[in-house]
């Protein structure tokens, strides 16, 4: 398996992370950031959620906040778009991510993955797709009682320190998933070491993603 690294100590890396809903971007990408911050590579990240209201918003910035405390810059949006109904809701959403491509230029992208089996999250990697034509776009991956986890081609080793503060952080600001029967530590413990053991992973965590297209210069 090759290994190319995203970036190095030292190195400024322009991240854009979208979720549909205010825990999707901690749960699929939230410890390949972690990571980053940790191996000294200077982020600066926008974090935007597109569904966040009411008391989940308050989760969604604190918990954005949290992860993010140690990145060079960060800013976070957080739209109003109703939850569970984003394919109706496309157009407006469609714009949304055009206002947003026209202030910034990230070198990565993480979004959701073109197989989700919930609707919101196939709707925003469609529209990422779209609206961000010449990006690296990372799709990571939500567990959920759907059954839809699948064969991945991208991996980030993670260390043991951040896959524990990923899911500490997971656990303290999103009390309400607590009652979710899947939103556990064992389940975001499980899934990690599962992708560590396809990676080889040598702290025996990762987390996956697939990567559709990606220029090698």
């Amino acid at each position: 398996m090759r290994k190319v690294s995203l970036a190095a100590s030292g190195d400024r890396l322009s991240v854009l992370c979208l979720g549909a809903h205010s825990d999707d971007i901690e749960i699929g990408a939230g410890g390949t950031i972690l990571s980053l911050i940790e191996e000294g590579v200077l982020l600066d990240v926008c974090w935007c959620v597109l569904s966040a209201g009411n008391e989940r918003a308050a989760e969604a910035r604190s918990s954005a906040e949290a992860f993010l405390g140690n990145a060079a810059s960060y800013s976070i949006e957080l739209g109003a778009f109703e939850d569970s109904y984003f394919p109706a809701q496309s157009r407006e959403i469609k714009s949304w991510l055009l206002a947003l491509r026209d202030r910034v230029d990230p070198d990565i992208i993480f979004t959701h993955s073109r197989e989700d089996a919930h609707q919101d999250h196939r709707e925003i990697n469609e529209l990422t797709s779209n609206v961000f034509r010449n990006h690296l776009i990372m799709e990571y991956e939500i567990p959920k009682w759907d059954g839809d986890i699948r064969g991945r081609n991208t991996y980030v080793p993670l260390s043991e320190k951040a896959l524990d503060k990923k899911v500490s952080l997971l656990l303290r600001h999103f009390s309400t998933q607590r009652s979710k029967d899947w939103f556990d530590a064992e389940t975001f413990r499980g899934l990690a070491r599962l992708r560590g053991m396809e990676c080889r992973a040598p702290a025996r965590f990762a987390e996956a993603f697939t990567v559709r297209k990606l220029l090698l210069a």
